[in-house]
């Protein structure tokens, strides 16, 4: 079983404290910037960052669903990390400032992929099918965030 990894980056016109505080709001923000690739979104406990417990289905491709519990945690300051209880799969996004004004969102995921021929499809076209999906919740972030 090899580590699949899915990153995706993107600059945003907001300061990195305001683009991290919208990202880490479970609560009111977070459901706000999903994708339609996302559903049956709840936020089971917390709600703000650290130690919140959310779950989510997401919908990679019309035949793969994965249903989410993450474990939110907060590493160190900007980063904000996400495990998932019913897989490998951890998401971690880091928010700093690119400039004045300007912050750099990065998102990289990271599951220990299938092996065989499955898994070798799973390396070559997964990672490219997440970060589209992620440059679209960035994209949605951004808009939230630039108003």
């Amino acid at each position: 079983m090899a580590q699949v990894e899915a990153t995706t980056e993107r600059i945003i016109a907001a300061d990195a404290e305001a683009v991290f505080d919208a990202l880490a709001d479970y609560k009111d923000v977070r459901g706000k910037v999903l994708t339609g690739h996302f559903s049956e979104y709840e936020v089971r406990e917390g709600g703000d960052g650290e130690g919140t417990l959310v779950h989510w289905k997401l919908q990679a491709t019309s035949k793969r669903v994965r249903d989410c519990l993450l474990e939110v945690s907060e590493p160190t300051d900007g980063q904000l990390v996400e495990k998932d209880r019913n897989s490998s799969m951890v998401t971690t996004w880091t928010v700093t400032p690119a400039g004045e004004g300007e912050s750099k969102a990065v998102v990289v995921t990271v599951w220990d992929g299938a092996g065989g021929i499955g898994g070798f499809f799973e390396r070559t076209f997964a990672p490219k099918g997440l970060a589209r999906i992620y440059d679209e919740l960035l994209q949605n972030l951004a808009t939230e965030v630039e108003k």
